[in-house]
């Protein structure tokens, strides 16, 4: 059997032309047949499909077109060809109309309007996430049991030791940049020596947890809002839910926890490397012994700022997770949404970190440890 189409034509009493095609009309067949057929340059007056063995919705419309262009008749169609050519009359064959383009002016007071609209159902969300999230804990408490400490030990492997090496690197060579930008400044007073107090407090006020936060959110909040996201998109959360494992305890608790008891650790870890790479490039631009760049931490650094830096480190591990778990869970549709999840759980918890960077930066003014 022919895999393409052909058709022959034969001149009628009325001066127009009978066309009898034969072989399969079908999208990949009709090239070379309907170029023919443009190149024809007579009326026609009938179509002839008692030879066609196959015909598609393509074939259908090029059969209506000529009849519907010509007002040639359709004669030996099969049922099918019949059912599909009634199918596409019901098609214009004409693009839709453009989309109305709205003014410019009028763009962003409506995007600005549609995020003040939906910021109190997605406040909403978050205190009820935030709840489940709680009544889960405390069931947790209630019943120990119930932890999965596979779980949890999994999540901390990924939160905390394996973000050993990229937070280490960042925070050193942030030291760096730290010691050589203040050095360059201070050697204008002669004070090249106070850069062992602004290395020091700053990494291990700010910097050190600031930095990390960041760099996990990145890595361990845009992880988690994915790999939920993915679960529910692929309706294994309602399968956990259908065989009686709360979602909440199964996957949220053990990351919440998790961010919450690796985030100390990580911020003192990236100050200490932020200090040690503070260190390095002294020993070479300020003549400053990498040894007694150390000794003078000890001596210039209050212990309250360590105190700053460990105590904000579990509130921004819990909000990183909070983000990216919550986003996970809004996941409904395609994959395109879980993308979207992410990058919201990402920007909403620097964000959020931030502002609450800035939070204890007045409480603890107010309390004496500026």
């Amino acid at each position: 059997m022919r895999d393409w189409v052909d058709f022959t034509s034969e001149d009628q009493d009325d001066g127009k032309v009978r066309i009898a095609f034969s072989g399969p009309m079908t999208v990949s067949s009709l090239g070379p047949a309907e170029q023919r057929l443009r190149a024809l340059g007579r009326e026609i007056g009938a179509l002839d499909l008692s030879g066609v063995s196959e015909i598609d919705t393509v074939g259908a419309w090029l059969i209506w077109r000529l009849s519907r262009d010509s007002g040639a008749e359709i004669h030996g169609a099969s049922e099918q060809a019949l059912r599909l050519i009634d199918a596409v009359k019901g098609s214009s064959g004409s693009p839709e109309a453009p989309p109305v383009k709205v003014p410019v002016a009028a763009v962003l007071p409506e995007a600005v309007g549609k995020l003040v609209s939906t910021s109190g159902a997605g406040l909403v969300g978050i205190m009820g996430f935030f709840g489940a999230v709680l009544v889960s804990g405390w069931n947790i408490m209630r019943h120990p049991s119930r932890m999965r400490g596979q779980a949890l030990a999994r999540q901390l492997e990924l939160v905390g030791v394996t973000a050993l090496p990229i937070v280490g690197l960042m925070c050193f060579l942030v030291g760096i940049v730290i010691a050589q930008q203040g050095a360059v400044q201070l050697q204008e007073f002669g004070a090249e020596m106070l850069t062992v107090n602004l290395t020091g407090r700053i990494s291990m006020r700010e910097l050190g947890v600031l930095m990390t936060a960041i760099m996990v959110a990145g890595r361990s909040g845009s992880a988690f809002a994915a790999q939920i996201g993915t679960m529910k998109l692929t309706e294994e959360i309602d399968a956990m839910r259908t065989i009686g494992v709360s979602p909440i305890e199964a996957l949220v608790i053990p990351r919440l926890l998790a961010s919450v008891v690796m985030m100390p650790l990580l911020g003192f870890y990236a100050a200490c490397v932020a200090i040690i790479g503070g260190a390095f490039i002294s020993a070479f631009t300020l003549g400053i012994p990498f040894v007694t760049f150390l000794l003078r931490i000890r001596e210039v650094l209050p212990l309250h700022d360590v105190w700053v830096g460990l105590v904000k480190a579990p509130f921004f591990g819990l909000i990183i997770a909070m983000a990216g778990c919550y986003q996970g869970m809004q996941v409904k549709s395609d994959a395109e949404e879980v993308g979207l999840r992410t990058t919201m759980a990402v920007v909403q918890a620097i964000f959020m970190v931030i502002v609450m960077d800035a939070f204890f930066a007045v409480l603890f003014y107010e309390v004496g440890w500026g």
